[in-house]
């Protein structure tokens, strides 16, 4: 008997109007970066004393883009990855901070937010998906390039948004 270890990420992304009506909805089955992967091997096999710092939402912007690697790292974010994060320097806007997730228990070998990070848009632009940020050094700021890349992942189409929209963000990983 073998038993093979994949890691699988999902995002289930929603945008609302002003008025609550879906606009839209896409999912993402989202790259793993080697980075996040690194720092979940040392915390769940060599981690005396893990305390995990975020994980932290945040959204792509279509500003820039060229392509989201395995290889990408928070270090990057905004700089040579290839991909910025939208919410200050980068449009569309929101209601800063980066949004903190609340899990709940995991069950079956999946572990999911246990509501959605909700993202409450204050300018026009264009979304092409999300990424997960965590661990030692992470923080909430927007554009900060600390921490741990855990994921990001592409919309099967580029989103529009509006001032007033609500683009609720929910995750999922499994083992």
């Amino acid at each position: 008997m073998r038993d093979k270890l994949n890691v699988k990420g999902h995002y289930v992304v929603e945008c609302y109007d002003r008025h609550g009506r879906l606009k839209w909805k896409d999912e993402i089955h989202n790259t793993v970066m080697t980075e996040g992967k690194n720092l979940a091997l040392d915390a769940f096999l060599a981690g005396a004393a893990y305390t995990v710092t975020g994980p932290y939402v945040g959204l792509i912007s279509s500003i820039n883009y060229t392509a989201i690697a395995a290889g990408d790292t928070a270090a990057q974010i905004n700089g040579t990855n290839g991909w910025t994060e939208a919410g200050v320097t980068n449009l569309p806007a929101y209601t800063v901070p980066r949004k903190t997730p609340v899990w709940g228990a995991a069950a079956a070998g999946v572990k999911a937010f246990s509501t959605a990070a909700a993202f409450n848009i204050t300018n026009t632009g264009t979304l092409k998906g999300a990424f997960l940020v965590f661990g030692p050094g992470a923080v909430d700021a927007v554009d900060s390039v600390a921490g741990t890349l855990w994921s990001a992942g592409l919309f099967s189409t580029d989103h529009r948004v509006g001032n007033g929209d609500t683009v609720n963000v929910s995750y999922s990983v499994s083992l």
